[in-house]
């Protein structure tokens, strides 16, 4: 895609304004890290244009309180106080979970997935936001707490103008299938290699 130029454009019948701004179906996957930064920064740039935002994490504890959670927050606020940017909601499914998901039984973890879910389903059903992160929602999909192709076809039939990026690792086949923009992240150095632990500022 030179200087931002597709290198076809299908005969599809939709004028060029049409086709800018369709709404966009994001999964960002992969084993490296960079997945989730890399939505907030769209998010970013949504926020920039006055879109509503609404992030969903599946997976990081209700206990976190990441960088982004705070900066976002902050961005929320100051549209409230003076209209700059767009509203923002941040929203943590349940109590939230572990990677080893030791706080609960695994049907609590899914039940609260399911109902994360129902809950987003509702919004896109009612238009509520211009662009969703739904963070690190490809693990309760992977874990079969819920449907992936409930969720395909929710998200296919979505209607309006509703932006959806999703991460996390092992993205299903027909998420994958369905999206208009995949990106996986792979690995060639990572700190870690070397023994260092993550720190403030950049893992979180």
């Amino acid at each position: 895609m030179p200087q931002g130029k597709p290198a076809v454009v299908p005969a599809d019948g939709l004028s060029t304004r049409q086709r800018r701004n369709r709404p966009l179906l994001v999964v960002h996957t992969g084993e490296m890290k960079g997945k989730s930064t890399a939505a907030f920064g769209m998010a970013l740039r949504a926020w920039n244009q006055g879109w509503s935002i609404g992030v969903f994490q599946f997976v990081k504890s209700a206990k976190w309180r990441v960088g982004e959670e705070s900066a976002f927050r902050a961005l929320g606020a100051l549209h409230e106080s003076d209209g700059q940017g767009g509203p923002v909601e941040w929203h943590k499914m349940g109590e939230g979970w572990s990677w080893a998901r030791k706080s609960g039984t695994e049907e609590d973890h899914a039940r609260n997935a399911r109902e994360g879910w129902a809950e987003i389903k509702r919004r896109l059903a009612g238009g509520r936001h211009d662009f969703y992160v739904l963070d690190e929602f490809s693990y309760p999909l992977h874990w079969g707490w819920i449907d992936t192709d409930e969720v395909v076809e929710a998200l296919t039939a979505r209607t309006g103008h509703q932006h959806v990026v999703i991460t996390g690792r092992n993205a299903p086949a027909a998420l994958v299938d369905a999206a208009d923009l995949v990106v996986e992240m792979t690995k060639v150095k990572h700190p870690m290699d070397t023994g260092q632990k993550g720190q403030r500022g950049i893992e979180w």
